[in-house]
C-alpha cells in the first residue's frame, strides 16, 4: 500500500482525497472532502485572481497540508485547472502553495484535465470487459464509447473512448464563468438562460469537431453540478454520494431536473437538503450547460441510430485520476 494525496484546485472548488494505492490500480479512501472557495470569482472579467479569492483558497490548502501530514500522505499531487489557467497573477498563488505544500502547482491544460476526469470516472463502472456481447454470429459487439462530460466552473471537458481516452476537448463554459457573465436577476430570465444556451452551443460547435458525440453509446457526467441535478432528480433528503455514484438516469427525467433547477428561485434552492451553499448561485447556469451538452449528444447519437436513453453519473472523477497516477509516477 501506498498512501497518496491528489488535490484538485479548479474554479469553484478545492477538492482533497487521501487514498492508499493497492498496486492494482485501486484506490480506498482514507479522506475526501471539498471545500468552495471561488478561486476563479471574477476571473472571466478582470483576468486576475483577487485578494478576497486568494486567501479563501490558501486557508484551505493549509487545512488540507495539517490532514496530509496527519494521514502520513507519502506522495502529494496538486493540480490546478480552468480558473488559474486564465489568471494572469497565477505566480501570486502558485507560489504561495508550494510554500505551504512543499510540491509544485501543475497547471494543467484542458486536455489532460479531461484525460484524468475520464480515468476517474471509468473506475465507478463495472470492468470493461463485461460489457462486450456477441451476435447470433460470434461476432463481437462493438465496444462501448464512454463520453465523459467534466462540468466544472471556469470551463466543460469532453472525453471519449473506449477503456482510453481517444479524443478530448475542454471548452471555456462552466458554471461560475457563464453565471458571472449572464445571470442578474432571480430567477434567471429567459433572456439570460438563452445567451448561456448560445455561448454552450457555440462552444460545443468547435468541439465537436475534434470530440465526435455522435459515437458516445453512454454519457458519463462529474463534478458537482451534474452530481447535484442528479440528488435532485433522485429525491434524495440529503447529499449521499453513495445513492449518486454510479446512478443511471433516463435522459427525460434528468432534463426536468435541469429544468427545475434552472428557474428555481434562489430561496428555494437554498432550502434543498442536497444544495451545497457554494453552488446556489451557480446551479442555474450549470444546469443550462448540462442540458445543452445532453440534448446535443442525444441529436447525434439518435443520427447515428443508437439513441441516448440514460445518463450515468460519477462521484469518480479528476481527483481520482490524479490520485491513480501517482501510482507510476
Amino acid at each position: 500500500m501506498t498512501r497518496v494525496a491528489a488535490i484538485d484546485c479548479g474554479t469553484n472548488s478545492i477538492r482533497l482525497l487521501i487514498a492508499d494505492l493497492d498496486g492494482h490500480g485501486g484506490l480506498t479512501d482514507v479522506v475526501r472532502t471539498l471545500e468552495v472557495v471561488r478561486l476563479g470569482e471574477g476571473v472571466d472579467r478582470t483576468g486576475r485572481f483577487s485578494q478576497g479569492a486568494l486567501d479563501r483558497t490558501l486557508a484551505a490548502v493549509r487545512r488540507y497540508a495539517e490532514l496530509c501530514s496527519e494521514h502520513g500522505a507519502e506522495r502529494i499531487r496538486f493540480v490546478a485547472t480552468s480558473a488559474t489557467r486564465d489568471a494572469s497573477n497565477r505566480a501570486e498563488f502558485t507560489d504561495a502553495v508550494v510554500a505551504i505544500l512543499g510540491v509544485p502547482v501543475e497547471v494543467i491544460p484542458g486536455t489532460e484535465e479531461a484525460a484524468l476526469s475520464f480515468r476517474g470516472a471509468l473506475t465507478a463502472l463495472p470492468a470493461s470487459g463485461s460489457d462486450a456481447t456477441t451476435d447470433s454470429t460470434t461476432n463481437p459487439a462493438p465496444a462501448p464509447q464512454h463520453l465523459v462530460v467534466d462540468l466544472g466552473g471556469g470551463s466543460t471537458e469532453l472525453v471519449i473512448g473506449g477503456d482510453i481516452p481517444e479524443a478530448a476537448y475542454s471548452m471555456d463554459v462552466g458554471c461560475v464563468r457563464l453565471a458571472e457573465r449572464n445571470i442578474t436577476t432571480d430567477p434567471p430570465s429567459e433572456p439570460e438562460l438563452a445567451n448561456i444556451r448560445n455561448d454552450v452551443s457555440a462552444a460545443l460547435d468547435i468541439a465537436t469537431a475534434t470530440v465526435d458525440l455522435s459515437k458516445a453509446t453512454e454519457v458519463i457526467g462529474v463534478a458537482g453540478t451534474v452530481t447535484t441535478i442528479t440528488a435532485h432528480a433522485l429525491e434524495l433528503t440529503s447529499y449521499d454520494p453513495v445513492a449518486i455514484s454510479g446512478s443511471r438516469l433516463p435522459l427525460a427525467a434528468v432534463l426536468r431536473s435541469c429544468e427545475a433547477l434552472t428557474l428555481m428561485p434562489r430561496a428555494e434552492r437554498e432550502a434543498l437538503p442536497y444544495m451545497h451553499p457554494g453552488r446556489v448561485d451557480v446551479i442555474a447556469s450549470g444546469a443550462v450547460i448540462w442540458a445543452t451538452v445532453l440534448r446535443r449528444v442525444a441529436d447525434a447519437a439518435a443520427a447515428a441510430g443508437h439513441p441516448l436513453e440514460w445518463v450515468t453519473t460519477s462521484e469518480h472523477d479528476i481527483l481520482d485520476g490524479v490520485a491513480l497516477s501517482l501510482a507510476t509516477d
